[in-house]
């Protein structure tokens, strides 16, 4: 039987569960496709799944990780939209049951799979997928926004937030950010925002009133402890709030100045979207990501041998806030 090296997990718990060693490779079956994988992705998810978080029932072994970059190397006898050699790039594996693709093979079914435009390199593909998909959904699925509108993203350095600041702004949105530290403002600005608000030495709303008096239409939460006492008098007349973590948290709702003002709250995941809605931000993101209007913003890179040392850098800027991130990890094999 032939053999992969894979980071795996056979119990969940720390980083320290995740073991880098040898698999049975997979066999596409069915619509599935075999892609040797050239790039992953680490995102907070694929910590919180490593850590018992009871979503779904995992396979045994289960290996981590949802994004991925790569050729394929063999079509299942139902597969249709690709052919051996070509270069794909895909989310939401390891997710609702799914094994993951932290391995050198990994064997999705095609409908998760997209073409890698031909000028972009394995390591951004991977990089844009989940955060991409994720703000794409939110941004013209959920929020609907317009040319001309005000978008305020909380936490415009991150990984999807770093996606939101640019996809707003390829639409032609007014982009106000946040971020902590000189270096993340400085960095929200070179990704497009047209005001990036250092949250550690100065009032975010006295600097964002003078360049949105009226509020802003939508207003992007990327954090898990959203503060709405805080975020709802940033709102424009009819504003959206985007919500897309914190499954535990309980804040305390200001009712009152949220109905009077209109406006209106979204939470989704972007698993739980259908394969067509995915593929209909792939399609988009890809568009971008070949004219060079949208980059990911990867932190470090680092190999598959090293995912456990990811997860922890991962888990720490998630839960613990380290802040010693700004971006993405990607590994490769």
């Amino acid at each position: 039987m032939a053999t992969m090296k894979a980071a795996y997990i056979e119990r969940t718990g720390g980083p320290e569960v995740i073991q880098y060693g040898d698999l049975p490779r997979p066999a596409p079956r069915g619509s599935e496709v075999l892609v040797r994988v050239r790039a992953v992705a680490v995102n907070p998810i694929d910590t919180y799944i490593r850590n018992g978080a009871n979503y779904w029932e995992l396979p045994k072994p289960f290996i981590v990780g949802c994004d991925l970059a790569g050729e394929i190397e063999a079509v299942g006898p139902e597969a249709r939209r690709f052919r051996v050699g070509d270069r794909v790039w895909g989310s939401n594996q390891g997710l609702l049951g799914r094994q993951g693709t932290f391995a050198e093979f990994c064997s999705p079914d095609e409908c998760w799979l997209y073409p890698t435009p031909p000028d972009v390199d394995d390591a951004t593909a991977a990089a844009s997928a989940l955060v991409g998909i994720t703000a794409h959904l939110g941004l013209f699925r959920e929020a609907r926004i317009q040319a001309g509108e005000t978008v305020f993203v909380n936490g415009g350095s991150g990984g999807v937030g770093s996606m939101v600041v640019q996809m707003a702004k390829a639409a032609g949105a007014r982009v106000i950010a946040t971020a902590g530290g000189p270096e993340k403002a400085k960095a929200c600005r070179e990704l497009g925002a047209d005001l990036a608000i250092d949250y550690r030495s100065e009032s975010v709303a006295d600097a964002a009133r003078p360049f949105a008096p009226l509020g802003a239409n939508v207003y992007w939460e990327t954090t898990r402890d959203p503060d709405f006492d805080r975020i709802i008098p940033l709102l424009a007349d009819r504003g959206r709030i985007l919500l897309m973590a914190g499954r535990d948290a309980r804040p305390p709702f200001p009712v009152g100045p949220f109905y009077v003002k209109g406006c209106s709250l979204r939470g989704f995941v972007m698993f739980k979207a259908t394969a067509d809605e995915q593929r209909s931000a792939a399609d988009a993101l890809n568009g971008w990501l070949a004219e060079r209007r949208i980059r990911p913003k990867i932190d470090r890179r680092m190999r598959l041998a090293e995912a456990a040392e990811a997860h922890r850098l991962q888990e720490e800027n998630t839960l613990r806030k380290s802040g010693t991130l700004a971006g993405k990890i990607v590994l490769v094999p």
